[in-house]
């Protein structure tokens, strides 16, 4: 089930069986892109609606060809700054690419993963390959092939193993209209860095109805504790006295709060090393036979609005 095989992996791939790959960002659930029966089986397996658009990876820029026509200018620039990397291109598609990895619009999710593993699959393949985060629809992203067995042990027979994420939250997704460039996800990338390339950024980053992109949805990557989001942790300890309570905290744990499961992210206050530790620890909340998680919010520059946006996306309140 968990193995480091790499041509088992792309065997099954060719035959087109599902299996979970590691990237730099989250582990995917990857099949062949251009087999209709492999992207059925993803949407089965992740019971995943399918208004909501899939990424396909893709191993070089010089194959985005392959995948995407009338590409802007803008786009290549931040494809040569940004891949291999944690970057996503929403761009017109080629007209091969299937209705069900853009949800019957125009355009198409792109990008190249940066993981040695990732990109040794793809070297052996013909195919590019469609793979969305490797988790039941709007719960918590996995970070190491462990998360994904206690998702899918039963459904995939290949779960490749290339340890944790570096990055540990999903890549930057980044769409035109006309020549402007528009974030539609939060991700590894902050918006600083993509600024830098482009100038500034239009944002629509949430859409229920007929998304552009992953990661669109205002309910997503979600414990199946009720989790709250807020700038007064203590205060709100204090409101939920008597429950079972996980902290989900950035640099310092609450005072005098011994019954309570506390997971800090960066002791030193690195938003980078708390956005690798984010889902693993809400993966170990979420195990813990809590009545409530509380998050502290994070703040709001950087990799902080990143965060913060997955946390909002997977609150009660």
């Amino acid at each position: 089930m968990i193995t480091t095989n790499i041509n088992k992996a792309a065997k099954a791939l060719q035959n087109d069986d599902i299996i979970a790959i590691p990237t730099e960002t989250v582990y995917g659930l990857a099949g062949n892109a251009y087999s209709e029966n492999a992207l059925k089986k993803i949407f089965a397996i992740k019971k995943r609606p399918y208004y909501n658009p899939l990424i396909v990876h893709i191993k070089s820029v010089s194959s985005l060809s392959t995948i995407a026509s009338d590409v802007p200018t803008m786009a290549l620039k931040l494809a040569e700054e940004f891949w291999p990397g944690p970057l996503t291109l929403v761009l017109k598609k080629q007209p091969h690419i299937s209705d069900l990895i853009t949800a019957g619009k125009e355009t198409v999710a792109v990008r190249v993963p940066n993981h040695p593993i990732a990109l040794a699959v793809l070297e052996k393949l013909d195919f590019p390959l469609a793979a969305p985060s490797a988790n039941p629809f709007g719960s918590i992203s996995p970070t190491t092939a462990g998360h994904v067995f206690d998702y899918f042990e039963e459904e995939l027979e290949v779960i490749l193993d290339g340890g944790s994420c570096e990055r540990g939250v999903e890549s930057t997704i980044i769409g035109f209209e006309g020549n402007q460039p528009v974030l539609y996800r939060y991700g590894s990338i902050s918006v600083e860095e993509i600024e830098r390339v482009v100038g500034p950024l239009l944002f629509t980053v949430n859409n229920d109805n007929t998304p552009n992109s992953p990661g669109m949805l205002s309910r997503h990557y979600a414990p199946i504790t009720d989790t709250y989001l807020t700038n007064h942790v203590a205060d709100l300890v204090h409101s939920f006295q008597g429950k079972k309570i996980g902290l989900l905290l950035y640099k310092n744990e609450i005072p005098n709060q011994e019954d309570a499961i506390q997971e800090v992210l960066s002791e030193n206050g690195h938003l980078h090393e708390a956005a690798t530790k984010l889902y693993a620890a809400l993966h170990r909340l979420d195990k813990s036979n809590l009545d409530v998680i509380i998050a502290e919010k994070f703040p709001d520059d950087g990799l902080g609005k990143t965060l913060n946006d997955r946390l909002q996306r997977a609150i009660k309140k």
